[in-house]
């Protein structure tokens, strides 16, 4: 494979420090620019950072001059992975992609896009032919591919195998929420500790929306979104990683019985399986047996944070099915995904 150099605006930030944590000794991606805010820039990493990753800072990186984000900054790129803050996002990203410079963001400013892929490559890796449709630049060299919320990405997966083989009429759910979906400093620990507070300014809307255009259907060039009605409730509780969601699922077509379903997630078989794509899980979809599991604690990580753990599957008093699904919410949730989107792209000679 050729290797590509990336660059990374909000290089700073908590997510932007993930990207460089996971990027380090990737295979096809190398670090060539960094970007943030006009305060940092012209520091080096290792001066701007307040480094919060509990790997050391990469040497790689520590001398580079962060830069702002401004595209003349960034013309020796193949491509940047934004992990820049949404209320910043919009224009920088827009301002990326018009200059010829493709953008694989974590950012929800153009996840409701019609043109723009909102991607889980195990789930819809079909939606990135709408990059064809974006108009960011004459010859199409500039475009724009977002990952979901860090919600909406265990959500959608665990109900992937549910929609394909039974059809899906409607989803409740609660989502438990890592303190470090918030960023850094995150949560007051007077707030947090000991406590879980019922409510994430913005956090529900995203939920109820995001599901329906990642199971959409794409079909000449135009995606008709899913249909099913979604409720969420959102909170935010004292765990580092991992957001753990409690779901029940009313279904278009009825099961013989859970055990049905269980085998239908143990035999789910990943779209992307043979594309060998560095990142990508072994298991994107993993099932418990044990009614305890998973838990954030003891499977956030697995398979280097990338898996979406389900598990107590059981037939519902109120719908039909209900379930637990948790994954790693900075690294399947945000930066991880993101980079697994690139190396879809790659495969698929996007970039």
């Amino acid at each position: 494979m050729p290797e590509y150099n990336v660059g990374i605006l909000g290089a700073t930030g908590a997510v932007g420090q993930k990207f460089i944590r996971l990027l380090q000794n990737h295979p096809w991606f190398k670090i060539a620019a960094l970007g943030a805010s006009s305060r940092s820039a012209g520091k080096s990493y290792a001066e701007a950072a307040n480094w919060i990753e509990s790997a050391e800072l990469p040497s790689s990186v520590a001398d580079i001059v962060v830069k702002e984000c401004t595209a003349k900054n960034f013309s020796d790129v193949d491509f940047v992975f934004s992990g820049l803050d949404a209320s910043v996002a919009g224009d920088i990203e827009l301002a990326f992609a018009t200059a010829g410079i493709p953008v694989i963001s974590n950012a929800k400013n153009f996840r409701t896009d019609p043109t723009v892929p909102l991607l889980i490559p195990e789930v819809n890796p079909d939606h990135i032919q709408l990059i064809d449709t974006q108009t960011f630049t004459k010859d199409r060299s500039g475009w724009i591919v977002t990952n979901p919320n860090c919600v909406a990405v265990p959500l959608t997966t665990s109900l992937k195998p549910l929609h394909d083989h039974y059809g899906i009429k409607s989803v409740i759910l609660t989502s438990m929420q890592a303190i470090s979906g918030a960023g850094y400093p995150g949560v007051p620990s007077l707030d947090i500790l000991g406590n879980v507070i019922p409510h994430i300014g913005g956090e529900e809307s995203k939920i109820h929306a995001e599901p329906l255009k990642l199971l959409g259907t794409l079909i000449n060039g135009k995606l008709t979104h899913a249909s099913f009605p979604v409720q969420a409730t959102a909170t935010r509780v004292p765990v580092i990683n991992g957001h753990m969601l409690s779901v029940t699922v009313e279904l278009e077509n009825k099961p013989a019985s859970e055990d049905e379903v269980i085998e239908r997630y143990k035999n789910w078989v990943s779209p992307i399986k043979e594309l060998d794509l560095p990142s990508a899980p072994d298991f994107p979809i993993y099932y418990h047996n044990s009614p305890f599991y998973p838990q954030p604690r003891l499977h956030a990580d697995s398979e280097q944070g990338m898996r979406t753990s389900v598990g107590k599957m059981r037939k519902s008093n109120v719908l039909d099915l209900s379930y637990i699904a948790m994954a790693h919410n900075t690294v399947r949730g945000a930066a991880g995904g993101a980079i697994l989107n690139a190396e879809l792209l790659v495969r698929k000679e996007y970039l």
